[in-house]
Formats: C-alpha cells, structure tokens, sequence
C-alpha cells in the first residue's frame, strides 16, 4: 500500500477512546448516525489536520500549521461519523464528533489514492478562505506529520463538496491547485480545475 499513515499522538486517540466510551459525550453529539450505531465503535485512520493559512497573489509562500488530528469513527460496516482532537496547554483533547459529506469523501480520496504507485504521507488540509477541504498526499512518508510546509511534488484532492470551479476527487500538483486557488480568492470564480477547456 503506497499510503504511510503516521499514528496519531496517544493522548488524542486516548481522548477519542474516552469520549466514544462517554455515554452523554455520544447522546449529546449532533450525529444521529454516531447515536443510532449498532455494535462496537472504533477510530480508525487518524490524519493530521492542517491549515493552509496565506494564499493569494502577494508572493509569499503558503504556510501550514497544525490544527488537530481527525479519526474516522466506524460502526460494524462503515464510517458513521468523524472525531477531531485539538492541541490545548494541557495537550491533545477530544474536540467533537461530527457527520456529513466529508466522512464518505475522504474514505473515496483514500482509497482512490491507494491506487497510486508513488508512496505518500496523507493529511487533510483545510483551506478556510475557500470553505474547502483536501486530502493531501505528502511525498516524504518519513516526515514528522505534525510539520511540514507544501512540496512541489506534493498531491493535493479537493474533497467534497468543492467549491465552485474546483473539481472534487481528482489529484492535482500543489503548484496546479494553488494557481487555482489563488485565482478563485482574488476574483471570485476561477476556471473549472479538471474540465475540458
């Protein structure tokens, strides 16, 4: 398998362990799936989560930053819900659960991504000033997740929903899809990524 998902750091899976064990921490999440779940739960494909925090036209290169890890939570035959953990001063705790588009979307970019021969680091990236979020597949498998900026070499699948005028699920150079992006933030809709011309 060419993916090389990293371990998620032990206090974070410990606080996801807890809070899936804490009754009123599931009754009282807003995931009816998560509450509705017959048989045992279980957090599985930890991914860091990064946010890509400058983009746009002014020349600087984009920077990254930390922003927590993210379990996919699965029942008996599939993911039902996801479960982030952030840093505090105390360390990683369990943040919340949640459900929607992005738990199917980033098993798709997953799997899809399994099928590539060169090997990657997977990560998510959030890009908080397009309301989007990517898998992103890092070429060197032995980096720290916790760190790291953008490579050239790097993969980057939008997920969905993407927004307007950036095609979900297709592989694009970080160079490619920040082009795009960039665009996008500076004057609005950009050209349809992925699409014929």
């Amino acid at each position: 398998m060419p993916l090389h998902v990293h371990p998620a750091p032990a206090p974070a899976l410990r606080s996801v362990l807890a809070a899936l064990g804490s009754p009123t921490a599931v009754r009282e999440a807003r995931t009816p799936a998560l509450r509705s779940a017959q048989g045992p739960l279980s957090p599985e494909l930890p991914l860091p989560v990064h946010v890509l925090e400058r983009i746009g036209p002014n020349g600087l290169a984009p920077a990254t930053r930390l922003a927590g890890w993210r379990f996919l939570i699965r029942g008996s035959e599939q993911a039902v819900a996801g479960a982030d953990t952030m840093l505090t001063p105390d360390g990683w705790a369990f943040s919340h659960f949640f459900e929607g588009p992005y738990i199917a979307s980033t098993e798709l970019a997953l799997r899809q991504a399994e099928t590539v021969t060169s090997p990657y680091q997977p990560r998510l990236l959030s890009i908080p000033e397009l309301y989007m979020l990517a898998l992103w597949l890092h070429g060197d498998t032995e980096a720290d997740a916790s760190g790291g900026a953008l490579a050239p070499a790097d993969l980057l699948v939008p997920l969905a929903p993407a927004p307007p005028g950036i095609a979900a699920h297709r592989p694009h150079r970080v160079a490619d899809l920040l082009r795009v992006m960039t665009l996008r933030i500076a004057s609005g809709p950009g050209p349809l990524l992925g699409s014929p011309a």
